[in-house]
């Protein structure tokens, strides 16, 4: 058994705001109820582990893991998958040409087996995990592995082609989209305005352009099925892993936009066929990452990782934060300036937490201030709300410290910023963060600007130190200087 997730808070007293979500199905914001009053089955696209995940992709964990922790706000246990696809996952929507994992098998010079695309797996899903956890993303109930599930994805064909829903090709299975009346209907998609082609390789054994792929044939590597040898679809194995972790009827099912138009439909018609019940209830789905207004692409060689992030000297909260300050619904453009920014708000917040609030504790959280924080992440998860909130709560003169305190800890169980583990630190789970900020974490101007003024402090150059320091506290850093060195801090 996985466990679930269980609410550790009661609901906000009072009048509770309902939970709006936004339905990508119905393109409108729906009450959200799961089919179990207090338990909600959610299924998150993960990753095809071939290569580094870059921060675009992390965007839908990140959004997944905050939606799991406003569901757990509202009282309700949660059981969330996602899957590692380690198999398969063709470089685009068409049926032909190498996929993910084989091209990562040659670019790392691993062979062409099942052994090589295990030991790329293996690796690729151990910095995937760690980039999670320095986002400080809950580890999922279950994390299925693609090539843990052959079987389950041969007994759904079996299943598709009993009820000729499926048919037999020379190169493989194609689930046959003519025999499913409402294929396209997540995102509106128009069947009948297909041209073969226009959205996928022409390819003389489909019966109709939209067909798909449930089963490639590969005489030399794969696994053994009832139409050869060879390896499931991609958009089979997902629907085959939710099925066996979730059941036949998700409350949630939830990706990146471009999954709409073809994988999600994809699984919505395979998997309803099958079963004749709804796949998902609600279907969520995240905008992208741009830099320069073009989409985070590893061909277009534009890609960032989050360990490229820390590089340059930036806590990975920081990115996740920066990541709260748009609607998951809403394109957002990737510059350092922006990153800048959040890593000064959160330095900002860490350090009122951990200097000014540190002797608070004692208090209750203020429920005035829940309510509204509820009504905010209740409202779609409309997190640059919830943000902006934590600011109000810190200037507010009203309220002491203690219920300050206690607000934020409330605050941070959605927004996930760190604060909990401080107070872990202070109970001695983890260290406590030292709030001078060493060189090497500062973003790269700013560290250029201070190695200069130490230069012009050393030849006695003090109007340039002190232009320095100005330009450095414009950065939102401040400069102290004591027998003990130079420390930089955020400034106050």
């Amino acid at each position: 058994m996985f466990p679930l997730f269980t609410s550790t808070t009661d609901p906000t007293e009072g009048a509770k705001p309902p939970l709006l979500l936004f339905n990508t199905l119905t393109r409108t914001k729906e009450r959200f109820m799961p089919l179990r009053n207090d338990y909600v089955r959610m299924y998150n696209c993960g990753p095809t582990v071939y290569d580094y995940a870059h921060i675009g992709n992390l965007r839908s964990y990140v959004f997944a893991d905050i939606l799991r922790r406003v569901l757990r706000l509202n009282g309700y246990k949660v059981k969330q998958v996602v899957n590692i696809t380690d198999v398969g996952h063709l470089t685009s929507d068409a049926d032909d040409g190498d996929d993910k994992m084989t091209v990562g098998l040659k670019r790392e010079g691993l062979p062409l087996t099942l052994e090589g695309m295990h030991q790329l797996a293996e690796k690729y899903t151990a910095a995937w995990l760690e980039d999670l956890h320095e986002l400080n993303v809950r580890t999922p109930s279950a994390i299925p592995r693609a090539s843990e599930h052959i079987a389950a994805d041969i007994a759904l064909i079996r299943t598709l082609m009993q009820k000729e829903i499926a048919y037999e090709a020379p190169d493989g299975v194609y689930f046959d989209t003519s025999k499913f009346a409402e294929y396209g209907k997540l995102g509106g998609i128009d069947i009948h305005a297909l041209k073969e082609g226009a959205r996928v390789e022409a390819n003389a054994y489909k019966r109709h352009p939209a067909d798909f792929a449930l089963w490639k044939r590969n005489s030399e590597l794969g696994w053994d099925s009832p139409w050869g040898k060879g390896f499931p679809g991609w958009h089979i194995e997902c629907s085959a892993m939710a099925i066996e972790h979730l059941g036949k009827e998700l409350d949630i099912h939830t990706g990146g936009i471009d999954h709409i138009g073809t994988h999600h439909n994809n699984e919505i018609a395979q998997s309803e066929a099958a079963t004749g019940k709804t796949f998902a209830r609600f279907w969520m789905h995240n905008a992208h990452i741009q830099v320069e207004g073009t989409k985070f692409s590893k061909s277009l060689r534009n890609a960032i990782t989050l360990r490229q992030i820390v590089e340059h000297g930036y806590q990975p909260l920081a990115y996740r934060y920066w990541l709260m300050t748009g609607s998951y619904r809403t394109s957002m453009n990737f510059t350092f300036a922006a990153l800048d920014a959040a890593q000064v708000a959160l330095r900002k917040l860490h350090r009122t937490f951990v200097e000014d609030l540190a002797d608070a504790t004692g208090g209750m959280r203020d429920e005035a201030y829940a309510l509204e924080f509820l009504q905010a992440v209740n409202d779609d998860l409309d997190t640059p709300r919830a943000l902006a909130l934590v600011w109000k709560l810190l200037k507010d003169t009203k309220l002491d410290d203690a219920v300050k305190r206690a607000t934020l800890i409330h605050f941070d169980k959605v927004l996930g910023l760190g604060l909990r583990e401080y107070i872990k630190g202070a109970q001695g789970a983890v260290q406590v963060p030292v709030l001078s900020i060493p060189i090497e974490e500062l973003p790269q101007d700013v560290r250029k600007m201070v190695e200069e003024r130490e230069t012009a402090r050393a030849n006695k150059e003090w109007d340039v130190a002190d232009t320095l320091r100005n330009s450095i506290h414009a950065r939102g850093y401040s400069v102290e200087d004591s027998k003990d060195g130079t420390q930089v801090t955020v400034a106050s």
